[in-house]
């Protein structure tokens, strides 16, 4: 039996609501990225999410949430935000959810080797063999120098590389800033940017539309913010593992939605980066 009473428990549970959210995210974004630029569909997501950071900031009684401590480390933060976001979103229009999520999940694992290069923090030996083992995994799925790679496998992996890095600047910002302050800047940012360059490629509205915006604010809000509280509850290290649960999902969701089944060598090297990132997350939560 699960004691939900355990502030652990139900933070791994919120956790857990928080991936599968997003993963219903990615599923509605793949069948909207053929109908909607990937600046339009951000541009839904950072108006949301600035509704996410008002109810935050009311619930919070935190008045001052549109003020920094440091407003270019938040813009910034908020620009590889954009630009990761929309790496993804763009990767599940050309190749499955499974593969795309195979090739994300490698993102744990690349904020602990760039935490070690531009942070300067220790890494052991085992870890950057770990760390090695996950790359090993994204070359088992994208198969460079055969005639089945196929280069649009890079959008992923250039996402899950600004990710990383938006994840070491997070941690940052986390230690001057509230999370309504990071979301703020975050939407503000998004909308900005997305709304000047999106607008020479807004496309016409089609029937599901509404249905898909909707959607789309609704799970990225609720995976937010689920994940907000998770991260109150539980050391960020326990929860990082359950990450893996997105493939997990992907594939679920792949071949309800989509008749899409990942292959062999995508299945073994999302297999062989979970562990290799779980390894890696353990050995850094030791320390």
């Amino acid at each position: 039996m699960i004691n939900f009473k355990s502030s652990e428990n139900l933070g791994i549970i919120f956790a857990l609501i928080a991936y599968l959210s997003f993963s219903l995210l990615d599923t509605v974004q793949k069948t909207a990225v053929i109908y909607h630029s990937v600046f339009q569909l951000l541009f839904i997501k950072y108006c949301f999410v600035l509704l996410l950071s008002l109810f935050e900031s009311y619930r919070k009684k935190n008045y001052t949430f549109y003020k920094s401590h440091n407003k270019k480390l938040q813009i910034f933060r908020s620009i590889l935000s954009v630009i990761e976001s929309g790496c993804f979103i763009l990767s599940f229009k050309y190749l499955s959810l499974a593969e795309a999520h195979s090739i994300a999940a490698l993102t744990p694992v690349l904020v602990v080797a760039l935490s070690a290069i531009i942070l300067r923090e220790y890494v052991s030996l085992k870890t950057w063999v770990a760390i090695f083992i996950g790359f090993l995994g994204v070359l088992i799925i994208m198969r460079p120098g055969l005639s089945i790679f196929d280069p649009k496998s890079l959008i992923p992996l250039t996402g899950a590389f600004f990710l990383s890095i938006y994840q070491i600047v997070t941690r940052k910002v986390s230690e001057i800033d509230s999370n309504e302050t990071s979301l703020f800047f975050t939407s503000i940012v998004g909308i900005i940017l997305m709304g000047f360059i999106g607008y020479n490629y807004w496309q016409p509205m089609v029937e599901y539309s509404f249905l898909f915006f909707i959607s789309m604010g609704v799970f990225y809000s609720l995976g937010l913010y689920f994940q907000i509280i998770a991260l109150s509850m539980v050391k960020a290290g326990i929860i990082q593992p359950f990450h893996y649960t997105l493939i997990f999902w992907a594939i679920i969701f792949g071949y309800v939605f989509y008749d899409d089944l990942p292959d062999l060598p995508t299945l073994i090297g999302g297999l062989v980066i979970a562990v290799s990132g779980i390894y890696t997350l353990n050995k850094k939560e030791q320390r």
